[in-house]
C-alpha cells in the first residue's frame, strides 16, 4: 500500500500529461507530430516546477522504467510475423544496408566527433529503426541518462518533420512506383506517424506499402537491444576489472565470464511471446487494437515521465554536435536506401 501511494503522485501526473499529449497530437493534420514527442517535451517544460517536489520522483522513475518496459512488451502485439514475408525480399535487403548505415556510419561518425557512445548509439537506433520506440527500447539496457534520451528522441523527430513535407514533392520528382516509394518511407523515415503521414501524402497504395515496411523494420529492435546489452555488459566488466587493479589477463578472463543473466533483456522475451501470439491470428482484432493502444498509451506516459525528469539546461550542455550527428546519420540513411532500390530496379 505505501509502494502505490509513493508512486502515485508522479504516475497520476503523466497520466494527466499523456492524455493531453495525446487530445494535442489529434489536432495536428495528418498526426503529423507524435503524442509522444508533445509529452516529452512538455515534460522538459514543466520539469523546474515538478523537480521542486520529491513526493513526484518515485512516480516518475516507475514511470520511466517499469511502466516504459511494459509498453515495449505489449507493443508486440503491433507486429506479425507473417509482415516480413509480405513486404519481399527486395525490402529486406534494402533495410539490412540502412541499419549498416545507421550503426557502421553512426559509429565511425560518432568517433570522429567524439560523442558518447551511449547517446550515438541511440541516435543511431532512432534513425535506423523506429524513432522514440527503438530509443525507448535500448536505452534501458544501456543505462542511458535521461537527457540521451531526450536529445535522441528531439534529433530524429526533427529530421522527422523535415521529411514528412519533402519526401512526397521528391517521390513524384524522381517519378517513383508506389511500392518503391513505399519502401524508401518506411525504411527511411523514423517514427511511425511520420511514414504514416508521409507515405498516404504520395498515395493510398504507397501508404500501406510504408507501414507494412516500417513495422517489420520494428522488428529488428530485438537483435539490436541484444547487441547493445552485450555492449554495454563487456564495458561494464572491463571498468570493474581495470578499477580493480587486476593485470591484463584476469581482465581478459573477467570479459570472458560476461554473465547472461545481466545481458539478456528479459522483457524483451515476453516482447517477442507478443509478436508470436498475434502472428496467429487466434486473437481477435478488436483486442489486439486495445493492447495496441493501450500500449502506445503507456509510451506517452513514459515518455512524458522522461520529460519531467530531465533538465532541458543538462540537455543543451550536448551542444549542437549531436543534432548534426542525427542529421547527417539521417540524410545517408534517406540517400543509401534510393540508392540501393535503384540498383534493384525497385524506384
Amino acid at each position: 500500500m505505501s509502494f502505490i501511494k509513493n508512486i502515485a503522485g508522479g504516475t497520476l501526473l503523466t497520466v494527466i500529461l499523456a492524455v493531453v499529449s495525446i487530445f494535442i497530437s489529434q489536432l495536428i493534420p495528418y498526426h503529423l507530430i507524435g503524442a509522444g514527442v508533445f509529452a516529452l517535451l512538455m515534460g522538459m517544460l514543466l520539469n523546474p516546477v515538478v523537480s521542486k517536489y520529491d513526493m513526484f520522483e518515485k512516480g516518475f522513475n516507475y514511470t520511466s522504467k517499469k511502466v516504459l518496459r511494459l509498453a515495449i512488451i505489449l507493443m508486440g502485439f503491433t507486429l506479425n510475423f507473417s509482415q516480413v514475408l509480405e513486404v519481399g525480399k527486395f525490402s529486406l535487403i534494402v533495410m539490412m544496408f540502412t541499419l549498416i548505415t545507421a550503426f557502421g556510419g553512426g559509429y565511425l561518425l560518432g568517433k570522429f566527433l567524439k560523442m558518447n557512445w551511449k547517446l550515438s548509439g541511440l541516435i543511431s537506433a532512432g534513425t535506423g529503426i523506429c524513432g522514440g520506440s527503438a530509443v525507448s527500447a535500448i536505452a534501458p539496457v544501456i543505462d542511458a541518462e535521461d537527457s540521451d534520451i531526450a536529445y535522441a528522441i528531439s534529433a530524429t523527430f526533427i529530421f522527422d518533420i523535415i521529411m514528412v513535407v519533402l519526401f512526397p514533392t521528391m517521390g513524384k520528382y524522381f517519378g517513383m512506383t508506389d511500392l518503391g516509394y513505399g519502401i524508401w518511407t518506411g525504411t527511411a523515415v523514423n517514427d511511425t506517424s511520420s511514414v504514416v503521414a508521409a507515405g498516404y501524402a504520395f498515395s493510398d497504395i504507397a501508404g500501406n506499402f510504408s507501414v507494412i515496411v516500417k513495422l517489420t523494420r520494428t522488428l529488428s529492435i530485438v537483435p539490436v537491444v541484444l547487441v547493445f546489452a552485450y555492449i554495454n555488459q563487456r564495458l561494464i566488466s572491463k571498468v570493474e576489472g581495470t578499477s580493480s587493479g587486476v593485470n591484463t589477463t584476469s581482465a581478459l578472463r573477467q570479459k570472458e565470464k560476461v554473465d547472461i543473466k545481466k545481458i539478456f533483456p528479459w522483457f524483451i522475451l515476453a516482447f517477442l511471446g507478443m509478436v508470436v501470439i498475434r502472428s496467429t491470428g487466434l486473437i481477435p482484432q478488436s483486442v489486439s487494437h486495445s493492447i495496441s493502444s493501450t500500449s502506445k498509451f503507456l509510451m506517452v506516459m513514459s515518455l512524458g515521465a522522461i520529460g519531467f525528469k530531465t533538465n532541458f539546461s543538462k540537455v543543451a550542455k550536448s551542444g549542437f554536435v549531436p543534432m548534426i550527428y542525427g542529421f547527417i546519420i539521417s540524410a545517408l540513411v534517406v540517400i543509401v536506401s534510393f540508392l540501393v532500390q535503384m540498383t534493384l530496379g525497385q524506384v
